[in-house]
């Protein structure tokens, strides 16, 4: 019986290779020679796997994405049946945050993703929709909260779903240790108490 192989086993562990050489080493030391070194393999079997740097590098990305969203759910997950929508944006907004090891590393890739992107229009388009679905995402469970009453009708979804994006820009300075992560989800929690100020959170 010949091995068989995983593929797709393969392409994850590339693509953590490349989040180690972007985390260490910065993304100017983004090469395809690099990336197989690091993952142990040739320039040819890791070419064999992504075509180009660009193909290489898309996975990648989508790949934190789902690490990120994996995250996401098993957060939620301890918050039981029924999480009230606070806590549901909490984890949500911690986990995009270089917390700890992996949040660091797919924080790292996406920054040196969006670098990318500003220069190269097909990657450009894919980050868009990437962050476009993920904003989305955000604005839906603002507007449920202010459809079942956590949070005053009178506020604008659309604004308030921005407000908490911008949160995310705590990044550069919790990786620069400009602030700690605990000023950082200190922040966060003092911002969706005032979101959810005077609403029922019994839910």
């Amino acid at each position: 019986m010949p091995k068989q192989v995983d593929h797709r086993g393969r392409r994850e562990e590339i693509a953590r290779a490349l989040w180690r050489v972007v985390a260490q080493r910065g993304v100017a030391h983004l090469t395809m020679r690099v990336v197989a070194h690091e993952a142990g393999i040739s320039l040819g079997q890791l070419q064999h796997y992504f075509a180009s740097r660009a193909a290489m590098l898309s996975f990648a990305m989508d790949f934190a994405s789902e690490q990120t969203s994996l995250r996401v759910e098993q957060g939620l997950e301890g918050l039981g049946d029924r999480p009230h929508p606070r806590d549901v944006l909490r984890v949500t907004l911690a986990e995009m945050l270089p917390l700890h090891a992996d949040a660091r590393a797919t924080s790292r890739m996406s920054a040196a993703y969006v670098l990318e992107a500003l220069h190269d229009e097909a990657v450009h388009e894919q980050a868009r929709r990437g962050l476009t679905g993920g904003r989305a995402l955000v604005e839906r469970l603002v507007r449920q909260a202010i459809a079942d009453g956590h949070i005053d009708s009178g506020r604008d979804p659309a604004i308030e779903t921005n407000l908490l994006l911008a949160l995310t820009g705590f990044t550069p300075l919790i990786e620069l240790d400009v602030i700690s992560p605990e000023d950082a989800l200190a922040a966060i929690d003092v911002h969706l108490d005032r979101l959810f100020a005077g609403n029922d959170r019994s839910g």
